[in-house]
């Protein structure tokens, strides 16, 4: 069991003045464990990223060090990196704060993780909307190439890693790893059926792995430091610091940074606590697309474990917190619109079934609800869940199975024509044509 509470490791430069520039980078450390990384075996590099307990950052969870283990070698063919830049996920912005204040190291973090998988050409998929992340991740390239730290000669030592930073298609679906790599080849973003996978037929249908910023960057500062520097936070089977995203009804919402276990209590008290006293009501701990969670839940450490025991997901780190006086009919309508918004609609569960569970939340908001309507949401998430080919039409599905089964009574509530609860401020008597006008969402068959 490592140290618990708040953590200072990949944010440790975000209080460094012009941290961005190579120079006042390299005076606080940095491409050290790039330096380091010429001289290690790739294998023995891709075991100490199995020892750390890395698990991915940007939403499965999946082992870092696994993961790359079974990247196809030998083939005759290339081995590409591609970076996962594209945080779409709502509720979440840690990478992008990571890449405006320290760019350099994940960079660092891209030359290590590309000489332990043998590979020579990484790729930065950034989010279309990324403007000044992508001004300044170009700035540090550059920065990186004109010392001799990437191109074909890397520290001098003849071998070669270059970097090619790609602006996003602005797509929700593009942070999907196969819809990534679509986009990537210039075609339209949507996810491939899987297998082949990725560590076999990914990028140009060579050997391929796909990670999140958070998970490359921390990578860099395991080579750097070791195994044990990183477990030196968090659990035995959830090890680490773990860059979080804290927004909702908090008084200092923002990027944190705690050891994997903390509560999730005290993260809330970091950010603040609630707005005007407020009582917690749900949270979602990993962005809209986990299921979210009850105050009853507000004690649990932070980790894998423990928040799949609840029912739920790390996801990104997004901890979403809402209180008492928040309509959770209203806010998984919102999730809903937003998954109907993104599909790319290659999948029938999931292009239709957003659709029509909209239409639902709008008969439910509009007091028009049917007493059959909780049934069929539920059932319709079931024809989706696990149906579609990628994890959209599962994330579709979190806000709407979690919401009634943590709250089933004020969706009743609303079904028979009552009011919300004291104090519930958004929908109280609303009609649609009114709840419609004050959320400025247009929607059809209403």
């Amino acid at each position: 069991m490592g140290s618990l509470g708040p953590a200072k490791a990949l944010s440790q430069r975000y209080t460094v003045d012009n941290a961005l520039d190579i120079d006042v980078y390299e005076s606080t450390g940095g491409y050290q464990a790039a330096r380091k990384a010429i001289d290690l075996d790739p294998g023995a590099m891709i075991d100490t990223i199995k020892e750390s307990g890395l698990r991915g950052r940007g939403g499965a969870g999946f082992p870092t060090g696994l993961k790359w283990s079974f990247i196809a070698q030998d083939t005759g063919k290339p081995v590409y990196l591609v970076v996962n830049a594209d945080e779409s996920e709502p509720g979440t912005f840690k990478d992008r704060l990571l890449l405006e204040r320290d760019p350099h190291s994940l960079i660092e973090g891209i030359i290590v993780s590309c000489l332990a998988i043998r590979s020579e050409l990484a790729f930065i998929y950034a989010r279309g909307e990324f403007g000044l992340v992508s001004r300044r991740l170009r700035g540090a390239i550059e920065q990186a190439y004109a010392k001799g730290y990437l191109g074909a000669d890397v520290f001098g030592s003849g071998r070669r890693v270059d970097v090619v930073l790609h602006r996003g298609a602005a797509a929700y679906i593009c942070g999907e790893e196969t819809a990534l790599l679509d986009s990537l080849e210039g075609r339209r973003g949507q996810p491939r059926l899987r297998p082949p996978f990725p560590a076999t037929h990914g990028l140009y249908g060579c050997p391929t792995t796909v990670n999140n910023v958070e998970t490359i960057t921390a990578a860099g500062y395991i080579i750097g430091s070791g195994a044990e520097w990183f477990r030196q936070w968090g659990t035995e089977k959830s090890p680490g610091p773990k860059l979080m995203c804290i927004s909702g009804e908090v008084k200092k919402p923002g990027n944190y940074e705690f050891a994997l276990g903390t509560p999730v209590s005290e993260m809330i008290e970091a950010a603040g606590g609630l707005l005007d006293d407020r009582e917690l009501k749900f949270f979602f701990p990993g962005g809209s697309s986990t299921p979210m969670l009850t105050a009853e839940h507000a004690d649990l450490p932070y980790t894998f474990e423990d928040i799949a025991a609840a029912g739920s997901l790390l996801g990104t780190g997004a901890l979403m917190v809402h209180s008492n006086r928040t309509s959770v009919v209203e806010t998984a309508y919102r999730y809903v619109k937003f998954y109907e918004h993104e599909s790319c609609g290659k999948c029938t569960p999931c292009r239709e079934g957003g659709y029509w569970a909209a239409q639902v939340y709008e008969r439910i908001l509009g007091r028009r609800g049917r007493d059959s309507d909780l049934e069929l949401l539920l059932d319709m998430s079931d024809n989706i869940f696990g149906r579609s080919f990628c994890a959209l039409g599962d994330a579709l599905t979190s806000p709407i199975v979690s919401s009634i089964k943590h709250f089933r009574g004020e969706y009743e509530r609303l079904i028979a024509g009552g009011r919300l609860p004291d104090g519930v401020l958004s929908l109280n008597d609303a009609s649609a044509t009114d709840y419609l006008a004050r959320t400025d969402l247009q929607t059809t068959g209403v």
